[in-house]
């Protein structure tokens, strides 16, 4: 059985991670334009390159079974956390430079970054932590009401593990994935933010593989948890925040540097 407690940690952090960016989407428009666009492209950039062409590669690399829970490459934990991480860079980071080099032509401002990030972000945590709480629910939901036997006769072992699973874990993990969303969220802000400067400001390219390279240290840490060699889902969240805190401070420098060196005053937004 799935408690109830559970049920309300699910529900928090589906509202989290599809109610934050939607709030902060207002939040910018507020102070930097109206603009759509950039939150556009950042969800279908997101969408294009991270679940499309990243995942298209990974079947390739990785191999995993048919319940996707095995791949040959977790038996080389370094390897592994190396492929996953710099996949990750490369693919949502040029997801970015793409973005960011079409919409070069269409506006500017700072605004534009933010707005590509809550929709880059913002797509992801509907669909990594919003749509899968929502999918959770429901399969405990379907598990309180039929009963392990009455799933399993429905849907199939694989479906009764998976709520096995849901019910199985703590309330305060279910939390935890809401929480880690957020922390996600304010990285891909700060990566769109460093993305957005290597685009729009000369001879700051290097900005590019300097994103890559911050994007794939971040996801190291997740690589090695499931990998094994990690094994505190606690301390992966305790280094990604650590990160998160690293990334935003240089994203927030950087931004600074760049706006006091614009003596012609910020791009129309």
């Amino acid at each position: 059985m799935v408690p109830t407690v559970s049920f309300i940690a699910m529900g928090v952090s589906a509202l989290l991670s599809v109610g934050v960016p939607v709030a902060l989407y207002f939040v910018v428009r507020k102070s930097y334009g109206k603009g759509i666009l950039p939150v556009i492209l950042g969800a279908a950039g997101y969408l294009l390159f991270a679940r499309v062409l990243e995942q298209v590669l990974h079947l390739f690399v990785l191999r995993p079974d048919l319940d996707n829970r095995t791949v040959a490459l977790m038996q080389r934990p370094f390897l592994y956390m190396l492929y996953g991480g710099l996949a990750a860079g490369v693919f949502e980071e040029t997801a970015r430079l793409v973005s960011f080099l079409i919409l070069k032509k269409r506006c500017g401002g700072f605004g534009t970054a933010l707005r590509y990030g809550i929709g880059h972000g913002g797509m992801e945590a509907a669909i990594i932590g919003g749509a899968a709480m929502i999918r959770d629910m429901a399969l405990g939901a379907l598990l309180n009401t039929l009963g392990a036997e009455g799933l399993a006769q429905m849907s199939g072992a694989f479906i009764l593990s998976n709520a096995q699973d849901i019910a199985a874990t703590p309330a305060a993990t279910l939390f935890l994935g809401g929480a880690e969303r957020m922390l996600a969220l304010v990285i891909q802000i700060s990566l769109s933010v460093i993305m957005y400067y290597a685009v729009y400001q000369p001879r700051k390219l290097w900005l590019y593989p300097a994103a890559i390279v911050l994007h794939a240290l971040v996801d190291c840490p997740a690589a090695l948890f499931q990998a094994g060699v990690i094994t505190n889902v606690w301390a992966v969240e305790g280094i990604v925040a650590a990160a998160m805190v690293v990334i935003a401070a240089f994203a927030v420098l950087l931004h600074r540097r760049m706006e006091a060196n614009e003596k012609r005053g910020p791009l129309s937004d």
